[in-house]
């Protein structure tokens, strides 16, 4: 018997990045259907833009069912943050950990908010109920309006003012990026992790050049360094594993 998220349709909220790769793998594993949007809006690493539709039709070859799931890609053009706020993530400024109000100068204010506010005026017309976001409380970077408080004020507040019947997933909310590493293996084994650490692109500074164990990146930058640590953390226990499992030359 099909669960009733079988029959139904899905958006994802599609960086391009390991959170919504995951996501995305999430949502074909459960929903009948499931579309994509991006979003353009004058990003410093735009470059993760270009790395959407190769994860989604790499994504979709892993698995006859995701590829019967998978639907269109949207890309909207919402080039409005330059105007809105100053920050490291529209300009070309140092990013720096410590910013105004105590934040990541790579935090764009409302962002987030944007985004499902833009999506679910956008699923709305397509009678898509069911969203999907990257968001997690676990390991937030810092961003407000990542917190488990704000993603339910959000639907809360979309459902009343549009009158619907929203529900906004976040699948990793409550995980640790090591563990948003084990949920891309337990939905489709070391296949998809591979898939993801070659696709996907996290790196606030945009660069694609330097290959790492845990993908492309700068390797410095707040989302590098937070990649690459829940990526060594997810791998420890699998190494220890390989190396108790190969046999002692005497």
């Amino acid at each position: 018997m099909l669960s009733p998220l079988a029959e139904q349709t899905a958006l994802v909220i599609f960086s391009g990045g390991q959170d919504s790769a995951t996501c995305l793998a999430w949502a074909l594993d459960r929903f009948g259907c499931v579309r994509t949007l991006g979003f353009d809006y004058g990003q410093r690493h735009s470059v993760e833009l270009a790395c959407r539709e190769n994860i989604r039709q790499k994504m979709a070859a892993m698995n006859p069912q995701w590829q019967q799931r998978l639907g269109p890609d949207c890309l909207l053009d919402i080039d409005l943050f330059r105007q809105l706020a100053n920050t490291a993530l529209t300009s070309t400024a140092p990013i720096e950990e410590n910013g105004p109000e105590g934040l990541p100068n790579t935090f764009v204010p409302g962002r987030n908010l944007i985004f499902i506010l833009h999506a679910a005026a956008w699923a709305y017309g397509q009678n898509i109920r069911h969203m999907v976001l990257g968001v997690c409380q676990s390991d937030y970077s810092g961003y407000p309006d990542c917190r488990d408080d704000s993603i339910k004020a959000m639907q809360v507040a979309l459902n009343t003012g549009m009158a619907a019947n929203f529900v906004l997933h976040t699948p990793l909310m409550w995980r640790s990026k090591k563990d948003a590493w084990t949920l891309a293996r337990s939905l489709g084994g070391p296949a998809l992790v591979d898939l993801i650490v070659e696709e996907s692109h996290t790196c606030y500074a945009g660069q694609r050049g330097n290959r790492h164990a845990w993908g492309y990146g700068c390797g410095q930058c707040p989302a590098c360094r937070l990649r690459a640590a829940g990526y060594a953390e997810y791998m420890t226990p699998l190494l220890q594993e390989s190396e108790e499992s190969c046999p002692k030359n005497n």
